[in-house]
Parts: C-alpha cells; structure tokens; sequence
C-alpha cells in the first residue's frame, strides 16, 4: 500500500470503527432501557387490587390502631415473626419483665418484638404464612393502599351494626376516618370475629386460611382477657411507640412514618427518602448484610427471603377471587374469659 492509499484508507478505518462503537453503545442502551422497565414491570405485577387488599386486612382491620400498625410492620419480616413465635413456644416460662428483657435482646425487628405482647396474634401470623408474607408484601409496595384498606374494612363493619364503642375498646371517627384505641390506655383487648361474615356482606376466606381451633364464630365481635402492656412500656418497641397516622395513611413508630427495611421483599417503589427512613439503632438491630440476624429454627430451616417468603405470598394471590370457604373462625388471642360483645 502506497503512502496515498494508507491516507485515504486511514479515514475510513476512522469511520468504520466509530460507526462499530456507536453500534455497541446503542444496544448496550437498550438493554439498560429494557433492563430499567423490568422492575416497573414487576411493580405492576406485584401491585394488589382494592379486593385483594381488603380481603388481607380484614382480618385485623378492627384492631386497635397501634395493633395493627406492628402487624402490618411484622408481616414484612415473616421469617422472624416464625422465629418469634417459636421462641415464645419455647420460652413460656418466661413471664413480665424477664420476658420483655429477654425480647429486648432478640435481633428481631422492633414490631415483630411488639408482637411477642400478643402470643395469639403471633401464632395466627405464624400459621398462616401465604397470608402474613401477601400482607407484608403489600406493605413494602403500598404501605398507603393498605392503610386505606383497613379504613373501608372499618367504614364497613361500622355499618353493618359491628364496630361501636365498648367497656375495652373506644371507637371514634373524626371526618372519614375511624380510629380504634384501647379504652384503657394500659390494658389492650384483642377483638376477636369472623372476618368473612363481620362486614356485612360476606367476604371469601383468604385462600388456606387456617382458624384457631376453639375460635369464636358467632356474629358480631367479643373479647378475650385484656392484657396489660405497662411491663413493655419502658422498651422502645412497647405498645405506645406505635401507632397510624391516618391523615397520610402511614405506619408511626415514635411519631415518626416507619417504612419496613425487611430484605424478604422487593420495594418496588425506589429508595425509601428521608421521608421514609427508620433507624434501627436506639430501638432495634440492624440486619447485617441485609439479612435476618435471628437464629433460625428447624421448622423454618431453608426459608429464604424473597424465595419461600415470596412463594407463600403468590400462593395466596394465586387463588384470590375463587369460591374457597374455610372453617372456622377467627381467634385473636385470650380466652373468653372477662370479655364482652359488640
């Protein structure tokens, strides 16, 4: 090749190579593209109609607000509320404040060490896994939508004769919305009813939905042995650190919104802000390598996040909408001891 033609054919390489790298950029973009709608994708999938929503908390919505505040927080972590209730299994010897101190030192989030208060409500969670992990799943992805659930699930008890003010719960709505609080700040009774027939119109059983043998199937609502919650009061994770803030539909722990940190399920809806943040730190303990710190136990050995917990969930919403009815009732914890009816 002559000096003339290595001149003339040096451009062309110059080109030809330019036109190969753009090529490249090109396809390495849109598969990025591709690769940045997948999680918009999943979002959709992963989003739970207004049925679906209330079918999942109709089961707490008539709870007292901080209630259901931990339950909706706990149920993204539904390996440890297993762990939990296992461990309240194992340690029922354990009573006052040796077991809120024993707690206190358990890696659990702080709702799922709330919840140890409520050993039934616990061991309802814990044996009906599809349920907890749909309803925790739901959470992460629209804590909101799943607020605003518990409201029209409370609108619609209210109207069919089943949501009043009683000696151990104080009912009251300001606007549209119904708050549900202990009638004695101290003592919080757990409700317990059929959450397929106390709306009014019959709702289908949650798909698998094991009840408590011995459950109250009755209509209306009753209450079990109220349970004392002072002990657990000087922890950070007792009773009055939670609550619903129900003007911006947010979970509340120490007045502040609480968004679940559980690496059990996607958060479809992007980093969580400032406006979303909770520290672990004075309350709980931080998950290393965004795991679950718990000590597993061999009945729940093998269980993932994301894996099994999100298996359980699809399980669930998989056969949502069919004519499945369950028997049995709904226990929400104590006996029927001291109790009263709606």
């Amino acid at each position: 090749m002559n000096h003339r033609t290595r001149e003339l054919a040096l451009p062309a390489l110059l080109i030809s190579g330019s036109l190969v790298l753009a090529a490249a950029q090109v396809g390495c973009a849109s598969q990025a593209s591709e690769a940045d709608t997948q999680p918009a994708a999943e979002a959709v999938q992963a989003a739970q109609s207004p049925d679906e929503l209330n079918q999942l908390v109709a089961p707490i919505a008539l709870y007292p607000d901080a209630l259901v505040a931990q339950i909706v927080a706990a149920a993204s972590f539904p390996t440890e509320v297993v762990e939990a209730d296992r461990w309240i299994q194992q340690n029922s010897a354990l009573k006052g404040e040796a077991m809120a101190k024993a707690v206190d030192s358990q890696p659990w989030d702080p709702s799922v060490k709330a919840l140890t208060q409520f050993p039934a409500v616990l061991a309802m969670m814990d044996k009906n896994l599809s349920w907890t992990s749909a309803l925790g799943e739901a959470y992460v992805n629209q804590p909101q939508n799943v607020l605003s659930a518990v409201q029209v699930m409370r609108q619609r008890a209210q109207q069919a004769g089943n949501l009043k003010s009683t000696p151990q719960d104080a009912v009251t709505t300001e606007g549209e919305t119904i708050v549900i609080q202990p009638a004695d700040p101290d003592i919080v009774y757990v409700p317990e009813y059929n959450p397929w027939d106390v709306y009014g119109d019959p709702i289908d059983f949650y798909p698998g939905w094991i009840a408590v043998p011995g459950a109250f199937v009755g209509p209306g609502i009753v209450f079990g042995v109220g349970i004392g919650i002072g002990i657990f009061g000087g922890f950070g994770w007792g009773w009055h650190h939670w609550g619903a803030d129900w003007h911006h539909h947010e979970v509340t722990h120490d007045h502040d919104p609480y968004r679940s940190r559980s690496p059990t399920f996607v958060n479809h809806n992007g980093a969580f802000g400032d406006h979303g943040h909770f520290d672990h730190g004075p309350v709980g303990r931080d998950h290393p390598g965004g795991a679950t710190a718990g000590v597993h136990t061999n009945a729940f050995s093998g269980f993932n996040h994301g894996g099994v917990a999100g298996a359980y969930s699809a399980r669930g919403r998989a056969s949502f909408g069919g004519s499945f009815r369950g028997g049995g009732g709904f226990h929400g914890g104590g006996s029927h001891g001291g109790g009263g009816h709606r």
